[in-house]
């Protein structure tokens, strides 16, 4: 790497550097959870590196530290990755103490083949499948999570954030500007973040849940959009612990309050033509349209083990609480699964509202873009529009990990896509994961039970 390296930085970088020595540069990788991995190294050391290594094992890692079976025939020997830096990806890590820069990495075998399941890996090979057809995937994110009162103690439940006025932060004040104006402090060191990582947000809004948010991303290609939302989730996290509070993605940490959805908007462009596919010459809905939405349909159950991925994301799937439990699709529908906004035909877009925010952002896009592609490719016809509340329809989509995994590991079509070594590693970690969960009384089974049966 040359000595002027950082000049080709991308802009917000280069602005964040103007005038300072950088000291420091993060080098991370996403694991399976989406936790950042990797190694803070000097950025006289980070200049003479083309790669460093890690060890294979972090992607067979639970989110509890805990391994799953996975490192196949060879048995566990924890055999080194070689990972290269995205350039594209340096961004400033703002809240630190001295300069520092944050550079996305790609994982690769001694042969320079992609990891297969390393996640940033697997969305590149869907949208390259996309490409290979003639096609440009665009989607857009919508991240929602909860400002809450510092929670040191896993016994105690999960309360609301103090607000500016010091009242707990109010449910039910969806789009309330007053409400938004409470946790003012933070969303403005979230802004400056932003604004210094290079990011632009599309808009904040309060939610319906207690201390609850909503950041819109604007739409764009799907791997520059997952490691937004990647490093967004930090952001987040660090603009909440200088005020004392948390920032929480868990997709239902309030009982009572609603779930955090990522719900992601789709669109496809003709490459050759750059129009978009949904719509045809006279702005009405096309074929693949509705190929598109029968994708979802025919094939989101089998990946809500990749966009639901721990116990608790079920507890998102209420019904008349913000979340859908079906696979109807409507018009401008918020309790439908799968929604299509009001849009001019240019912006004509699908909307997967079945992901929850604790879902890895590069998963959680690429199996949602594979359902669509596998769509486009079978042509087949979705179920007529549901009209009217979609809480009054029936629930078809799995409440439970236990199924969901079922359902995935019987999906063939959705690991073709995906990888099917991908597949095969995902399983085996959610179902360890899922096995020690299982291994733990609750305080419901303590308070009912001990006594009662």
């Amino acid at each position: 790497m040359s000595d002027d390296w950082t000049s080709n930085l991308p802009e917000a970088a280069q602005a964040y550097l103007e005038g300072r020595k950088l000291d420091e540069v993060e080098c991370i990788i996403s694991d399976l959870p989406g936790i950042a991995r990797g190694k803070a190294v000097p950025a006289t050391k980070f200049m003479r590196q083309e790669y460093f290594h890690l060890p294979d094992s972090i992607f067979y890692q639970t989110i509890t530290g805990d391994w799953g079976e996975a490192a196949g025939d060879d048995g566990f020997i924890e055999r080194d990755m070689i990972l290269r830096p995205d350039m594209s990806t340096a961004t400033a890590a703002p809240w630190t103490g001295d300069w520092t820069l944050q550079i996305i990495h790609d994982a690769y075998d001694r042969k320079n083949k992609p990891i297969e399941f390393a996640p940033r890996n697997v969305l590149k090979r869907v949208v390259e499948l996309y490409r290979k057809q003639g096609l440009e995937p665009v989607v857009a994110p919508e991240m929602e999570f909860f400002l809450v009162a510092r929670n040191i103690d896993p016994a105690k439940k999960i309360e609301p954030m103090m607000g500016r006025s010091g009242r707990p932060a109010a449910a039910r004040q969806a789009y309330s500007m007053t409400a938004v104006d409470e946790f003012g402090p933070v969303i403005d060191d979230i802004y400056d973040f932003a604004e210094a990582q290079g990011f632009e947000i599309d808009g904040i809004t309060q939610e319906g849940g207690a201390g609850q948010l909503e950041i819109n991303l604007v739409h764009g290609d799907p791997v520059k959009l997952a490691d937004e939302v990647f490093f967004f989730k930090r952001l987040i996290r660090e603009a909440a612990m200088r005020h004392d509070c948390y920032a929480t993605f868990m997709a239902k940490p309030i009982a009572d309050e609603p779930g955090s959805a990522m719900h992601i908007h789709h669109s496809v462009l003709d490459i050759e033509t750059g129009q978009n596919i949904f719509s045809g010459p006279q702005g009405g809905e096309t074929d693949a349209f509705f190929h598109y939405i029968a994708g979802f349909q025919n094939h989101l159950p089998a990946a809500i083990a990749v966009i639901a991925p721990y116990v608790n994301s079920y507890r998102r799937y209420v019904r008349e609480h913000a979340a859908p439990i079906n696979l109807e699709w409507g018009r401008d529908n918020r309790t439908t699964g799968i929604r299509v906004p009001l849009s001019s035909p240019k912006s004509r877009r699908v909307e997967n509202r079945l992901a929850g925010m604790d879902c890895n952002p590069y998963l959680g896009i690429a199996v949602s873009l594979a359902c669509g592609l596998i769509g486009l490719n079978e042509e087949k016809r979705p179920d007529r529009q549901f009209k009217g509340d979609a809480y009054e329809g029936e629930e078809d989509i799995p409440r439970e990990m236990g199924a969901a995994l079922d359902l995935f590991d019987e999906a063939s079509a959705l690991h073709e896509v995906l990888g099917p070594e991908f597949a095969r590693v995902y399983s085996i970690v959610k179902r360890a994961e899922y096995e020690e969960f299982l291994g733990v009384i609750s305080p419901w089974e303590r308070e009912h039970l001990l006594l009662n049966v």
